[in-house]
Order: structure tokens, then C-alpha cells, then sequence
């Protein structure tokens, strides 16, 4: 993500696309609680919100993109324990 923010893959509860920002007032709703835990990284720009277990991060990445680098560290981290 941008800022150089390393998210651990473990620590991710969801990744939400920007589009169900602007459709659902329950996810709304759910940000607002959350605007205490909120980093902002995408300077206007989100096109995702990846909550974790600590935070809720505003990404400039699209949600597809983060979750095909999720999976190339989750198919890293199994090489390495076959090893």
C-alpha cells in the first residue's frame, strides 16, 4: 500500500471495494464507529478500505489488486514451509 504500510496478511479481516462505500449505509456506518482506527493512504483517492485487527486503512489500490498480492505472499509463506 501507499506510504510503505506492510499490512501482515494474518492481521486482514477484510478488504472492501470502493463501490460498496458509496452503496452500503451499514459499511458506512461501520467507518464511522471505526474513525478513531482510520489511516488514511489514499489522499482523497480510496479505492479500497482494508480493516484489520488494529486499523482501517483507506487504500489508493484497488481491492482486486490487494487481494492478488495477498495470494502471492500466501503462496510464498507455503513455499517456505515446504522447504
Amino acid at each position: 500500500m501507499g506510504d510503505n504500510v506492510m499490512v501482515r496478511s494474518s492481521d486482514v479481516i477484510t478488504i472492501l471495494d470502493r463501490q460498496l462505500l458509496k452503496s452500503s449505509s451499514i459499511v458506512n456506518e461501520f467507518l464511522d464507529v471505526q474513525k478513531d482506527r482510520v489511516v488514511e493512504l489514499s489522499n482523497g483517492n480510496t479505492k479500497s478500505v482494508v480493516v484489520t485487527v488494529d486499523n482501517v486503512y483507506f487504500s489508493p489500490l484497488s481491492s482486486s489488486t490487494l487481494k492478488k498480492r495477498s495470494q502471492q505472499v500466501s503462496d510464498f509463506e507455503t513455499i517456505l514451509e515446504e522447504i
